[in-house]
């Protein structure tokens, strides 16, 4: 590619899945207000620019100050709508055709928003994008790490009635202290019930090798969300390449609490045959959307564009689609590269 804007086309272009995508991390500043003046609750800043002057994150901890509060704002079934349907719409312009997104019900909930009134607008926004985009949407219910694992098996048990809209279920929010086996008997009943598994192994956490020991031989789930630190331990990489599981890595948002996005470590997973996935986290916080990772991904490790299609068959590889279906995907990602000469660089 010979410029930026060339390489923001192809990677736009693309097709490709979003496997590591938090709805309430889409919340962008003007549906922020939006949504509180339809609710009539009061925000501390009164601009766009106000609202982005606070997205001043050193670390997952202070990241989490700014982003819980600011959920305040989602009140009805609608909101959650939406958000979702936003979201859904940018993706579906930045070349994503399958979203496998995360939601946090805690956060909700523990401030007296129905469990019903979050999963049906988002529910509502994952069938419109089917019929209206085109893009075929799944959501992931997370549990919040520092809340208690009893809090954790009761909101399971209040997703139950709505399994068929939940393909699976992850765990996110601040890991100190917090390791996988604290959530070893909620996600043992999850597997029990038919959900798929995924667990954050956020970068460069205390005990970092030692979680994401935890979620590949105690838990045994199906993807890890993060999970770079695991190149610390090559037999965790034989591991999961063994097992054929997929990294969902975030390189705009690792940079904002790392020096470097971690590149160096997908680029080198993804040259040893780990099926790492690139992805945006919550972008409405770190400026960045799917397409926008590739391209950043790209220019610091200077990937081909053999590369990036790569990336996106192992977007569709690790997803938790039918084989028919990830079978259709990947002929369209083969069809796409095609077009640009690159398929028979594609191992």
């Amino acid at each position: 590619m010979s410029t930026k804007s060339d390489l923001l086309a192809f990677a736009t272009g693309l097709p490709k899945a979003e496997l590591h995508l938090h709805l309430e991390g889409t919340l962008e500043p003007e549906l922020k207000f939006a949504l509180a003046e339809r609710n009539g609750i009061p925000l501390d800043q009164t601009s766009v620019e106000e609202v982005k002057a606070t997205y001043d994150f050193t670390d997952l901890t202070s990241f989490l100050a700014i982003y819980y509060p600011a959920m305040n704002v989602l009140q009805t079934a609608d909101d959650f709508h939406d958000l979702a349907w936003a979201y859904l719409q940018r993706a579906s312009a930045d070349g994503v055709v399958h979203a496998e997104m995360f939601f946090d019900p805690q956060a909700h909930t523990s401030r007296g928003v129905p469990f019903e009134t979050v999963i049906s607008g988002y529910r509502r926004a994952a069938v419109r994008a089917q019929s209206e985009l085109g893009v075929s949407a799944e959501l992931i219910m997370c549990f919040l790490r520092d809340f208690s694992a009893e809090y954790a098996m009761a909101t399971l048990m209040e997703a139950l009635p709505y399994r068929s809209w939940i393909v699976g279920v992850g765990l996110d929010s601040d890991e100190r202290g917090n390791p996988p086996q604290k959530f070893a008997a909620v996600f043992a009943r999850a597997k029990a019930e038919g959900f798929f598994l995924t667990m954050h192994c956020d970068i460069d956490q205390p005990g970092s090798i030692d979680h994401i020991r935890q979620v590949l031989t105690e838990i045994e789930v199906d993807r890890i969300d993060h999970g770079t630190n695991i190149v610390e331990n090559p037999e965790l990489v034989a591991l999961v390449k063994e097992r054929g599981l997929g990294l969902t890595c975030c390189p705009v948002s690792n940079s904002f609490v790392t020096e470097q996005m971690k590149s160096d470590e997908i680029v080198a997973l993804m040259r040893e045959g780990v099926r790492v996935t690139i992805n945006s986290d919550d972008p409405a916080y770190f400026g960045a959307y799917a397409s926008a990772n590739y391209v950043a991904l790209a220019e610091q490790a200077d990937l081909s564009l053999a590369d990036l299609v790569l990336l996106a068959s192992n977007s569709f590889e690790a997803s938790w689609l039918t084989p028919r279906r990830r079978a259709e995907y990947l002929d369209r990602v083969a069809e796409y590269a095609a077009g640009y000469g690159v398929a028979g660089d594609v191992a």
